[in-house]
């Protein structure tokens, strides 16, 4: 039996106590794949990936003007999205690169600040109009 490498707890704390800069405000289409009512979250993936290339964002979090009932699943948004991110000291990324083959300089978090429901239909409504 292949016994998993376990994060030791000083790699765990230093990953815990990680400081977030100042958010980093981007803008991105995509849509929403699952809303979180209770939490207030939504995963999402996006057309554009963000800065450490993923293009899926899981339990991204609601600003209160936002309500989970008024949001559609499959629907194209923009999305403005603030970016947290909070380096990992050089310690802990080597650990990381050569104990657990995870590439990973640093955390990200990221947080609703707004979106805008995209105007998918307005192409095959002026096709109807010159149809008549």
């Amino acid at each position: 039996m292949v016994k998993e490498k376990e994060i030791p707890k000083w790699v765990q704390d230093e990953i815990k106590n990680a400081k977030f800069g100042k958010p980093e405000s981007i803008t991105r289409t995509g849509y929403i794949l699952e809303i979180y009512d209770k939490d207030m979250r939504i995963d999402a993936q996006i057309y554009e990936a963000v800065e450490d290339g993923r293009k899926i964002i899981e339990g991204m979090s609601l600003p209160k003007k936002i309500k989970p009932d008024d949001l559609m699943k499959g629907v194209v948004y923009e999305f403005t999205i603030d970016a947290y991110k909070a380096p990992l000291n050089k310690k802990v990324t080597e650990f990381l690169k050569k104990e657990m083959e995870i590439d990973m300089d640093a955390i990200y978090q990221f947080e609703l600040a707004n979106l805008e429901l995209m105007d998918v239909d307005s192409d095959s409504a002026s096709e109807e109009e010159s149809e008549e």
